[in-house]
């Protein structure tokens, strides 16, 4: 009992460290990547919009904190964050267990359907391995579905790119047979540019391995009081219901599926 007693309060102290510490961030720098629709998106204007940039904007006034956003390239964006080029990403990242070794994440605010697109002309809903044998896939690179694809169809012929967009084009222009996103990414090419030429073929079933639980946002290791005070207003956001306000807003869903 007495073991059980001092690991509780050793757990309490460190809480209220945790506590005292998040108290004393008064500036959180914000990377995202600014290209992948509705998530987070640079308009006509070069000015950050979509689910997220609402949603973060939100927490930061709920944490009472000033929050500055920096676009990142893709590639690039948890190296940017080790190197503190920032303190957190946003940006429709994955917790998986392969990031989580480089990273932490706060608690997940979102959840999305995997799916693949095609041609309209594809009357066929079999995306398995073999059904999609020799075809060419495209994902964007250094992503969950990139990883997907590497793991499953090694039959077919992979090609990553630096983001969704140029994927979404190269299917538009036939240089492509299929792409796999999150559904959400996917609705928003094919409302638009996508609406005459593609469809969703088929939603594919997450692997924990390579998908992890849902959307996080990374700190760095070591950050643990920045961790504790997002989680906080993301619990908080979830209760009150304004997570699934913006969710709602551009995701046309509530935020957790």
């Amino acid at each position: 009992m007495k073991t059980l007693r001092v690991l509780a309060a050793s757990a309490f102290s460190l809480a209220m460290v945790a506590i005292a510490s998040a108290q004393e961030i008064k500036e959180i720098r914000i990377g995202t990547e600014g290209a992948y629709p509705p998530y987070n998106n640079l308009n006509a204007k070069k000015e950050l919009e979509g689910f997220e940039i609402d949603y973060m904007n939100d927490l930061c006034a709920r944490m009472k904190v000033k929050c500055t956003w920096v676009v990142q390239d893709w590639d690039g964006i948890i190296p940017a964050l080790l190197s503190k080029k920032y303190d957190v990403i946003v940006a429709g990242m994955n917790a998986t267990p392969e990031r989580q070794k480089r990273v932490d994440f706060s608690d997940v605010y979102t959840s999305t359907p995997i799916a693949m697109i095609a041609n309209k002309s594809v009357t066929s809903t079999d995306i398995s391995p073999a059904a999609l044998k020799g075809k060419t896939l495209g994902a964007q690179g250094s992503t969950i579905h990139m990883n997907y694809l590497e793991a499953y169809y090694k039959n077919s012929t992979l090609r990553p790119y630096p983001t969704q967009e140029e994927a979404n084009l190269d299917l538009l222009n036939g240089r492509l047979d299929y792409i796999i996103a999150d559904m959400e990414a996917l609705e928003s090419f094919l409302k638009d540019k996508g609406k005459d030429c593609c469809k969703v073929v088929a939603e594919v079933k997450r692997d924990p391995q390579i998908h992890g639980p849902g959307v996080g946002m990374a700190i760095r290791k070591e950050d643990q009081a920045l961790k504790a005070m997002l989680n906080k207003a993301i619990a908080e956001s979830k209760a009150d219901g304004s997570l699934d306000k913006h969710a709602m807003k551009w995701l046309g869903k509530k935020a957790i599926q």
